[in-house]
């Protein structure tokens, strides 16, 4: 008891950040080591392509022929890792596994460290709890996909950009700038975060020689990064592809309620590209309201309103009791909290509601998936964290005043007593 009375505050919420990393450590490894892990579709894509790279220098998506279909943040991870534990000997999946979930750790640092400059250490340690236990973050480190590395360095990118922003520092926009280049690189829809924040910055600060100059630093950061990429693109394919190719995603997205079979356009003939302009010229000319509902609404409840499960695994890990109402539960008091930081947006905290809305704008391009909400969520466990923090705040506040109060009319009492003694 001593002991603990001697902790003081600081020191309270690194033992409990430290419990809450652990946890998560410990359920992430027992989710990796008891459960046999589904390879998805895309797994197996990315698997033959990184052997393909290491045995034969070509980099190439679905193909024997150099291509720029996906980005190659995760393929390059991939391939660092296979040639790490010698992938002609060993499975690399576990290994791929194992730093994964070292990458989610990390992430829940991040989203600690951004909650916590935003809202103080109660927000910060229910931003890593809720991180913690979240079960997309435990079944993604088994599922051999850009989610949990993507994840990390969104964080890391929102973390230093948040720095940027606040402390009017150049060398925080740059590693902001570092870090969404390496993000784009795994998931190219990210890129549009950079002009996001900065029209924020530009609205909130009005100081547009101060917005250009911290953009500078983010764009040199993320030229250091994109700029290999982009000149083996010229050099290879003689184009200047930034980040891929991949059209499918913007082409799945023009078919409502995922009726891939709604006979709105002949494909016969036609590239993805051409089906997919078409079919966005006749659905808001010819079925207006059933496009408009499903380029809004419609794709936005798909996203959001269920979470990700990862790549599938055997037995089911259940994580924590009540998963979906805890996914609900947190995307509610997210948008609740969103709404009240919308009030008096001239604060730190509107970088997160911005870039979530920014995000979120964009997917509308794309055919929406479950796992597009997993990236999402680190944005939305901050909010709620914050409004959590808040309620806290005000039920501390509420109960020290009562507490108060009793003393107050206890002495008073005493007193009386003392005096009708005399």
């Amino acid at each position: 008891m001593l002991l603990l009375k001697r902790l003081k505050l600081n020191e309270w919420t690194r033992v409990a950040l430290l419990f809450i990393l652990l946890v998560a450590a410990l359920l992430r490894f027992d989710f990796l080591v008891s459960v046999h892990h589904h390879n998805s579709h895309d797994t197996i894509n990315y698997d033959i392509m990184v052997r393909q790279l290491l045995e034969e220098g070509v980099y190439g998506y679905k193909s024997a022929k150099p291509n720029a279909q996906v980005s190659p943040g995760y393929p390059l991870f991939m391939a660092a890792v296979y040639k790490l534990v010698d992938y002609e000997e060993r499975d690399p999946f576990p290994a791929i596994r194992y730093f994964q979930l070292v990458f989610s750790l990390i992430t829940i640092w991040f989203v600690y460290r951004i909650a916590r400059r935003l809202g103080g250490e109660w927000a910060g340690l229910i931003a890593a709890a809720g991180m913690a236990v979240y079960p997309p973050f435990v079944w993604t480190t088994g599922a051999v996909l850009t989610e949990t590395i993507a994840a990390m360095l969104l964080t890391a990118y929102m973390y230093w950009q948040l720095i940027a922003f606040e402390r009017k520092d150049r060398k925080a926009a740059l590693w902001a700038g570092l870090a969404l280049g390496l993000t784009a690189l795994v998931r190219p829809e990210f890129l549009i975060m950079a002009p996001a924040a900065y029209l924020l910055y530009l609205l909130w600060r009005r100081k547009g020689g101060q917005a250009l100059k911290l953009l500078l630093c983010t764009g040199i950061g993320m030229a250091v990064v994109l700029s290999p990429w982009l000149i083996r693109n010229i050099v290879t394919l003689n184009k200047p592809i930034v980040t891929s190719t991949q059209v499918n995603p913007f082409a799945a997205g023009t078919y409502p309620n995922k009726n891939y079979d709604d006979g709105l356009v002949e494909r016969v003939g036609k590239t993805q590209m051409e089906v997919a302009k078409e079919r966005l010229r006749i659905g808001f000319t010819q079925h207006t309201w059933t496009f408009v509902k499903w380029y809004t609404v419609g794709k936005l409840d798909y996203i959001y309103n269920k979470m990700f499960a990862g790549s599938g695994h055997k037995p089911f890990y259940p994580v924590i009791p009540f998963r979906s109402s805890f996914h609900l539960l947190l995307v509610y008091t997210g948008l609740i909290s969103a709404i009240v930081i919308l009030i008096n947006w001239r604060q730190s905290a509107m970088l997160i509601v911005f870039l979530l809305v920014a995000i979120s704008a964009a997917r509308l391009a794309f055919v929406p998936e479950y796992r597009y909400n997993f990236t999402a969520m680190p944005q939305l466990i901050i909010l709620s964290s914050l409004l959590a923090a808040r309620l806290l705040a005000w039920l501390f506040a509420r109960l020290d005043k009562r507490f108060r109060l009793r003393s107050k009319l206890s002495i008073t009492r005493r007193n009386r007593h003392a005096q009708h003694d005399v």
